[in-house]
């Protein structure tokens, strides 16, 4: 195992929001809930507050992190806010540029930009989304970053036939912090590589301590990050008893197991899923039999998230809950925050947060 996050330096804990559909509720209840689950992470103190990417699922309501970022931050003060991750195969460097500086230039240091490599979806929405559908897109990620970071950061070669429209972003003189998001070595070197703090999806791939490890012995020192930054998304659900955090679970692992068979549903209810989940034989029971899930009452889940942040050698842990009952989804918030000691923002720090 990596050596332990030092104890002088806290653990920064975050939030990634999916904005999961309930069956039985509409998109736009799933958008009313982040904003909602937004005000309540500012409240309790949590450090940021990220919004992610996906296209074409019954289960999730949050295609557009640039559109959900806006409304967020004008009702936040206090929480860095952004995308968990912006996709960005899908899109111009110079678009996502445009619309994060302009984000920016509305909440000067308090943005975000993670840039992940995935489609967020299934091949046929993949070429849904293309402009042109022709052929498959290239796989021309580090070019795209590239040129991405150059708008960002002003540091267009003088050559480049581009060079002048860095000057031009809405935002100006601020910007967005780059992130780069992965599951895979591959996003590690790169982040490496360009200085740039990394996000870790375990949730995604729970073998991700070695490429963390990596990621750290392997940074160079930049002028975006003198020293190498690590954040770790952990799939969390606390609940005031382990089997109660257990039968809550069960409507991410119905829907899950679904989702591996290629069957897309909203987030079932837990009744449902005990139901479902009991047909299927011990896989589907087994906590974590593909993907890791922190489940149990708040002492234990906050020794568990302390032993997957020491694993990795994370300074910040950034939280991913679904359940198909929001209040369920915010009360599994209240106790993570209670159980690590998160220092609530109060009306006059948050007032004073406004006006800085």
């Amino acid at each position: 195992m990596n050596a332990a996050r030092p104890m002088s330096s806290p653990l920064r804990l975050s939030v990634l929001d999916q904005s999961p559909i309930a069956s039985g509720s509409s998109g736009a209840d799933a958008l009313a809930n982040t904003i909602d689950l937004a005000c309540l992470a500012e409240a309790l103190g949590y450090h940021r507050y990220w919004v992610a990417e996906h296209h074409g699922a019954p289960m999730l309501a949050g295609p557009s992190p640039e559109a959900l970022i806006g409304p967020i931050a004008t009702l936040t003060s206090g929480l860095r806010v952004g995308s968990g991750g912006v996709m960005l195969p899908h899109y111009s460097p110079l678009k996502v540029a445009e619309s994060f500086s302009l984000l920016s230039g509305l909440f000067p240091g308090r943005i975000d930009l993670a840039l992940g490599r995935a489609a967020g979806t299934d091949p046929l929405t993949t070429l849904a989304l293309q402009r042109d559908r022709r052929q498959a897109a290239p796989d021309d990620f580090r070019d795209q970053l590239d040129e991405l970071l150059a708008y960002i950061e002003n540091r267009m070669p003088a050559q480049h036939p581009f060079a002048r429209l860095a000057a031009t972003l809405p935002g100006l003189p601020h910007a967005p912090e780059p992130w780069l998001l992965g599951s895979s070595e591959q996003s590690a070197r790169w982040a490496a590589e360009l200085g740039l703090p990394y996000a870790f999806a375990d949730f995604i791939n729970p073998r991700g301590a070695p490429i963390a490890a990596r990621y750290r012995t392997a940074f160079s020192g930049s002028h975006r990050r003198s020293s190498p930054y690590q954040a770790v998304g952990v799939s969390v659900l606390c609940a005031d008893s382990a089997d109660e955090a257990e039968f809550l679970a069960s409507s991410v692992r119905m829907a899950m197991t679904l989702l591996r068979r290629g069957e897309l549903i909203a987030v079932p209810a837990p009744e449902t899923a005990v139901h479902f989940l009991a047909q299927q034989g011990r896989d589907s029971l087994v906590p974590g039999a593909r993907r890791r899930m922190v489940l149990g009452d708040p002492p234990s889940v906050r020794r568990e998230l302390e032993r997957i942040a020491g694993e990795y050698g994370a300074q910040e842990l950034i939280v991913v809950t679904i359940t198909h009952d929001h209040a369920m989804r915010r009360r599994s918030y209240e106790l993570l925050a209670g159980a690590f000691d998160l220092v609530p923002r109060s009306a006059v720090e948050l007032v004073l947060a406004s006006n800085a």
